[in-house]
């Protein structure tokens, strides 16, 4: 497989690289997203991470041009809607949710100064609740009206402190304007909800969800769902009235997910009408934490999951071990374009000092990915 370089970061920088996030657009160019984390990175004026970079290729990903930097944006998706781009994610690590457009081509950006031009939805002074959370995941178009998912950490512990939520507006809205979007109910996990069978997990809970209209029109969350030790599992809640209100079944509502552990995006093929994901797959349950292995997973029914091709794993010549513990191929964004699929990797390969603290950004393409469902 033949990838290409966005973004290097070096270790010594102690500043590290997220949330990769992709689009084509209608001229035919790429733009792509990243932000900074990690102690020696970017910082706001609220002394949290929270800048991103910009990049634009005009040769289908060959080659790549940092083109601006956005501050004050944190975990944020890039999708294309009525002929402009937007970035949609939080202010800074536990901030706001904003929004941002860009009319052309991702090379000027609004600014979220207010609820008029892209303040959506106002985190709490500090840590104070809400502390709003989310990823580069999908931002489904059903039945004209924009989902996306969020979370609202609190408590602020990570895994256990994550309230599912959704965010919505009609499709021909203002999308900058914060009265045109609602939000849902905040749902926390209850650990009562557990199979006992499970046993005792660390911290459970869920995150980074993605919104997708079923076969027969429902919309479902999908989140990653952290339950260490146990591996393989996604939460399935359901949104109903618009996006106003989610629930939980836990009798249905945890399924077998491949690499559901760690960020993956859902997407449906236009074609087969089958839902495509990007997972890293865990291979031994002793490394709950493996991202060295990015697979291309399919479902015809989003509960029923299987591996139909592996796309990256790691060369570097590390024992298993070591490459579980240095290497991960984690957080895609990707989309469908044309026959193919285009996906943006969080790569910590070669030189990175843990799978996780990632020191590249990295495009790769599957071609003719209908030849593997």
């Amino acid at each position: 497989m033949t990838w290409h370089e966005v973004k290097y970061q070096p270790e010594q920088t102690k500043t590290f690289l997220g949330s990769p996030s992709i689009v084509r657009l209608p001229d035919g160019a790429l733009v792509a997203c990243h932000d900074y984390f990690g102690t020696g990175c970017p910082r706001t004026s609220d002394g949290e991470e929270g800048l991103t970079s910009i990049y634009r290729s005009e040769d289908d990903g060959h080659t790549w041009a940092n083109i601006t930097h956005v501050l004050n944006a944190f975990w944020s998706t890039l999708y294309l809607h009525r002929g402009s781009i937007y970035l949609l994610g939080t202010s800074q690590q536990w901030g706001s949710i904003v929004i941002r457009r860009s009319d052309d081509g991702g090379f000027t950006w609004t600014h979220p100064s207010d609820e008029k031009t892209g303040l959506l939805f106002s985190g709490g002074a500090g840590h104070a609740s809400p502390n709003y959370h989310c990823a580069p995941v999908p931002v489904l178009v059903h039945q004209n009206r924009l989902y996306r998912a969020v979370e609202d950490c609190d408590p602020l512990i990570w895994g256990s402190g994550f309230k599912a939520a959704v965010i919505s507006a009609a499709v021909d809205a203002d999308l900058l304007d914060a009265n045109s979007w609602t939000m849902s109910n905040k749902l926390a996990f209850d650990p009562s909800w557990l199979p006992s069978k499970w046993g005792t997990l660390e911290r459970p809970g869920w995150l980074e969800g993605n919104l997708v209209a079923t076969p027969n029109g429902e919309v479902w969350n999908i989140l990653r769902f952290h339950a260490h030790p146990i591996v393989g599992k996604a939460a399935i809640v359901n949104v109903r009235d618009n996006g106003a209100i989610i629930g939980f079944d836990p009798s249905t509502g945890f399924i077998d997910f491949p690499g559901g552990a760690s960020k993956f995006t859902i997407r449906r093929d236009p074609e087969s009408h089958r839902y495509l994901s990007l997972v890293n797959k865990v291979t031994d349950c002793k490394w709950p934490n493996q991202r060295n292995i990015l697979s291309l997973a399919v479902s015809t029914d989003l509960v029923h999951w299987e591996i139909a091709k592996t796309l990256m794993t790691d060369d570097s010549g590390l024992t298993q071990e070591d490459s579980v513990r240095l290497t991960g191929f984690q957080y895609v964004d990707w989309q469908f374009d044309g026959d193919d699929i285009i996906y943006l990797v969080r790569a910590a390969y070669r030189g990175a000092r843990n799978y996780h603290d990632a020191n590249r950004v990295i495009f790769a393409c599957l071609e003719n990915y209908a030849s593997y469902l």
